[in-house]
């Protein structure tokens, strides 16, 4: 065993203590997390204007402190962006992540000193975890790759912002410098195209142990990989040992990944966002991510078919209970407070508060990271529909993963035309480049050819009706669901394609 493994056993075990401790006092530890969170911000302008000063209890801060979306704090956020301190937080967030916004253009989401390190340690505590379960630390002498975006950042009133993945670039540690590819230079490879062919090039003689990023984009790496070398990965990496990945739903992606590998490797699941870390699996053998109690996160979650209600009430781990879709509410050390990420979650254990994220409160695509929502089809169509004289009866839109032969994987549109356009190629561009505006993760993925553009299939008239009538759902106040991150109700239009 080297040196370099033993130590990340020793520092491994030290990490495992430190969780143990949180994790089996779970309903203490978030209470401490509230009060710190509480104290800090309270002369916050956020503070003074909620009365954080008068805040003792769960109660009072629900009272106090309404859930919102990022639309709603947007008024806060914005003198955050031009520069002024003591908004969300004290001081000024060191870090904007810019996302894609839902309904009004680019979301900035603060990071500060003490949120980053939060995420950073999180990320280094499921490699730690995955140690001191298994006791394999061989991989850590190997080369580790993270496909992630450009670490170059901008600036916005003295802040820097850039992509997340980005942003964490800054903060890989010093021991795991020398094994970080692929270089910084191609890191900084804007065209995505052009970067994962670089990547292969750095990667393809090296001894490639662990390598992480989003199933979709790990693909198209794999893929080039395999069509270069004529190999399988885990030929061409003998001693590849650890996938890690987030961001979107992996088990589509598993036969593929196997059969591209070549043989099963272990992985780790994480639950990231923009806004913080929240989880990450902990065990190879159950199912389900350790949410993470102790890292400046104060949860909130109320039940996701009572969340629309005037009222919808709100609890903390305490109360919550198993195999029940909640919508998750953070409240976090970057000033986000009683924040609706829009993730739901449900819980599959309770000792320890273990998690599975089941979806979003709101229908969307998100089957490769695009984050696609109902307003952004339905406007893409609108407008293909006023330049191109058609009319539509119905439509709907589904991922399709695991297309035929040696297709790149597609959005489909599946489309009951009253009346049809006469140029449908044109009616397809128009659709497709206006979800590439409105969306930058789609547009990301269109250009960096993991997606194609999307596929329009014709239904015939009455199809939808009749798929509704065959489901037991036509009339009454049944709605045909307009997108779906599964293809459930794309395959029950099949047998009525025109």
């Amino acid at each position: 065993m080297s040196i370099k493994s033993l130590a990340a056993k020793i520092f491994a075990k030290r990490i495992a203590k430190q969780t143990a401790k949180w994790r089996d006092n779970p309903v203490a530890t978030q209470e401490a997390v509230f009060r710190e969170l509480i104290q800090k911000a309270k002369r916050t302008k956020f503070g003074v204007d909620h009365g954080f000063e008068h805040i003792k209890s769960h109660e009072d801060f629900k009272k106090k402190v309404p859930i919102r979306d990022y639309e709603a704090l947007k008024p806060y956020v914005q003198e955050v962006v031009e520069g002024k301190e003591n908004i969300l937080w004290p001081g000024k967030p060191i870090y904007f992540a810019k996302t894609s916004g839902t309904t009004s253009g680019a979301k900035y989401i603060p990071i500060t000193d003490t949120s980053i390190k939060h995420q950073v340690n999180a990320s280094r505590n499921a490699i730690l975890n995955y140690i001191d379960e298994t006791g394999n630390a061989d991989f850590v002498t190997g080369k580790m790759i993270f496909l992630q975006g450009s670490p170059e950042l901008d600036e916005k009133n003295g802040i820097k912002l850039g992509r997340l993945s980005g942003i964490s670039a800054h903060y890989v540690p010093n021991y795991l410098q020398k094994n970080r590819l692929p270089s910084w230079e191609t890191n900084c490879i804007e065209d995505w195209e052009t970067k994962v062919n670089t990547i292969v090039e750095e990667t393809m003689n090296e001894d490639m142990t662990v390598i992480a990023g989003i199933p979709s984009w790990v693909q198209m790496y794999f893929e080039k990989l395999e069509s270069k070398s004529g190999q399988k990965i885990g030929d061409l990496f003998k001693n590849f040992q650890l996938f890690i990945y987030g961001g979107v739903n992996y088990e589509p992606y598993r036969a593929k990944f196997e059969g591209l590998i070549g043989k099963k490797v272990d992985s780790i699941e994480l639950f990231p966002a923009s806004e913080g870390f929240f989880a990450y699996q902990d065990a190879q053998n159950e199912k389900g991510m350790l949410l993470l109690l102790d890292s400046g996160i104060f949860y909130e979650f109320v039940k996701a078919d009572e969340f629309f209600d005037e009222n919808p009430e709100r609890i903390t781990i305490k109360d919550v209970e198993l195999h029940v879709n909640y919508v998750m509410i953070i409240s976090t050390d970057a000033g986000l407070w009683a924040y609706n990420l829009g993730d739901t979650v449900q819980f599959i254990s309770l000792k320890p508060y273990k998690i599975i994220v089941s979806g979003r409160i709101k229908h969307f695509i998100s089957a490769f990271g695009e984050h696609v929502i109902a307003k952004e089809v339905e406007e893409a169509m609108q407008l293909a529909v006023n330049e191109t004289g058609a009319s539509i009866n119905e439509f709907t839109v589904a991922p399709q993963i695991t297309p035929e032969g040696n297709q790149l994987p597609y959005h489909e549109w599946l489309v009951e035309f009253e009346k049809e356009p006469t140029d449908m190629a044109k009616f397809i561009e128009i659709l497709d480049v206006s979800l590439q505006k409105q969306n930058s993760y789609y547009f990301d993925l269109i250009d960096g050819k993991i997606l194609q553009t999307l596929k329009v299939t014709p239904i015939k008239e009455g199809g939808f009706n009749a798929y509704m009538k065959s489901i037991g759902k036509l009339g009454g106040q049944n709605k045909v669901q307009r997108l779906a991150n599964d293809r459930k109700v794309a395959d029950g239009l099949v047998s009525f394609k025109k």
